[in-house]
């Protein structure tokens, strides 16, 4: 009898493959890295053959040190970047050329041309106009990958985000189909009809026959090649990273709200039935559709979170290994006004801002590299309130507790200075990879090792409660000095961006 789930976390810098038990502990762990390629000012790709070759080496491996086997496997979740954008041939299985990563803005320009139309993208999508999205991107390889159109009208094209075209591959090509959490980040996918929307789909010019079919997050989506591991897998569920990991950290209840910190940042509120279209730049999206019902969110986007921690390693060989930063932080006595500004792909909610670069501001002859690690870190407490201001004032409600999750949230003293930065309470789980975590919850959802969602909440553990230090005073004086910091890196025509007004959280 099958006594276990399977767990495909196919994130930005790596893919993982994570197996837990009927209690919903972790048995097994398989992790790769992900080679991030810039081959281009504000191009980020992805290999989607390295990605494949990862998750099924992770899988194997996971099983392996599980000593299990695919019968011992009640079902696969799978777990994705959102946005990343891949295109194949239908009849060959053949990618067509490298995917087109969330963060990438070479599509920038041809957004602007659309701009009058932004109005109606929100009120059907609830996203905003930005490359950040999926339609430019299709739109791009429509117009740059040789055959692709060709492809389209024979009906041999296929797109999808990673869920999608890992689900193809897995399947030997049998489905093409995503969730209704991805879809809603395409911006051709209108969330209030629970469709591709014809209208938008005319104005990208993107043929439907190339665009999956929408499930909800929980359901058979299929059965994995038996070939691949053995024996046929049933795969139960699917969603992106940042709605996986809201389910994760049980944030169930409208006004719940969960911060996720890897390679990017995402806040997430839960808002229940109704949609709000954000009066901030924030986005509307579905949260996760289960039984055909809609559970919408409001989210804020930071591009570079973690990836402003693998600058400082990679591109500036400041440190060696990213645990090195909490104890750098923790021995600089005085910023002196240092602040950086990772706006290396522009700037994301409430900003907008495409054309904006990443600086450092503030240095003095005594500004050292302890600062300058110390600022990266800052940074994302920073954004982070930028973000959650904007919420407030969207919503109206006082978001006194955040729940947070990732690769940083392991840093006491980040977590501290964000809690002293936002002067709200920030709480720790004890499983910190909510992402996989949520996304095995659905799949235990839709093997019916749950009855529902109040019975998944049970199984959310707190580790540990951050309480704000400092004073509201002295948390607004640094934060107004990060608002200084974002004028100074903001692109000179601000005709690309609305203004956005910020606040007090």
């Amino acid at each position: 009898m099958p006594t276990h789930i399977l767990a495909i976390d196919q994130g930005t810098t790596s893919t993982r493959a994570m197996i837990f038990n009927q209690s919903m502990q972790v048995v097994s762990v398989a992790q790769r890295e992900l080679t991030q390629h810039f081959t281009q000012d504000g191009w980020v790709e992805h290999d989607p053959e390295h990605i494949w070759r990862d998750v099924i080496d992770t899988c194997q491996q996971a099983l392996m040190q599980a000593k299990l086997q695919a019968q011992d496997i009640v079902g696969i979740g799978i777990t994705n970047q959102r946005e990343t954008s891949v295109i194949w041939n239908k009849k060959t299985g053949e990618v067509l050329a490298p995917a087109i990563v969330w963060q990438d803005r070479r599509t920038a320009a041809y957004c602007e041309t659309l701009k009058a139309h932004e109005p109606m993208i929100a009120a059907k999508t609830g996203l905003l106009l930005d490359p950040y999205f999926c339609a430019s991107k299709i739109r791009w390889f429509l117009d740059h990958v040789p055959h692709a159109v060709s492809l389209a009208q024979k009906n041999a094209l296929a797109f999808g985000t990673i869920d999608s075209f890992l689900l193809w591959r897995l399947t030997d090509g049998r489905v093409h189909a995503t969730d209704a959490s991805n879809a809603a980040r395409t911006l051709i996918f209108n969330i209030h009809e629970n469709q591709w929307d014809e209208e938008l789909l005319q104005l990208f010019n993107i043929p439907a026959s190339i665009l999956p079919k929408v499930e909800d997050n929980v359901t058979v989506f299929g059965h994995t090649a038996p070939h691949l591991f053995g024996a046929a897998i049933p795969i139960l569920a699917m969603a992106g990273d940042q709605q996986a990991a809201l389910v994760g950290q049980a944030c169930f209840s409208p006004g719940m709200i969960k911060s996720t910190y890897g390679t990017g940042c995402f806040l997430v509120m839960n808002l229940g039935e109704k949609p709000l279209l954000s009066r901030h730049r924030l986005l509307t999206t579905i949260a996760y559709r289960l039984q055909g019902k809609n559970t919408y969110a409001l989210e804020g986007s930071i591009f570079i979170a973690g990836a402003a921690v693998q600058w400082l390693r990679d591109a500036m060989h400041l440190i060696a290994h990213a645990n090195e930063t909490e104890n750098i932080a923790k021995a600089v006595q005085d910023m002196q006004g240092v602040y950086l500004v990772p706006a290396f792909t522009g700037l994301g909610a409430p900003y907008w801002d495409p054309l904006a670069r990443g600086a450092i501001l503030g240095l003095t002859r005594y500004t050292g590299v302890a600062h300058i690690v110390r600022a990266a870190l800052e940074s994302v407490c920073y954004q982070t309130r930028d973000l959650l201001t904007a919420m407030r004032q969207d919503t109206g409600l006082s978001l006194s507790t955040l729940r947070v999750d990732g690769g940083m949230v392991h840093n006491d003293w980040l977590m501290q200075f964000l809690a002293d930065i936002l002067q709200t309470t920030v709480e720790r789980p004890h499983m910190q990879e909510t992402t996989a975590l949520g996304v095995a919850f659905l799949a235990g959802l839709g093997a019916g090792w749950f009855k529902d969602l109040d019975d998944i909440e049970q199984h959310w553990q707190q580790q540990y409660i951050f309480s704000p230090l400092l004073t509201m005073a002295k948390a607004d004086i640094l934060y107004s000095g990060w608002q200084d910091a974002i004028e100074r890196v903001r692109s000179k025509d601000q005709t690309l961006v609305r203004p956005f007004q910020q606040g007090k959280p």
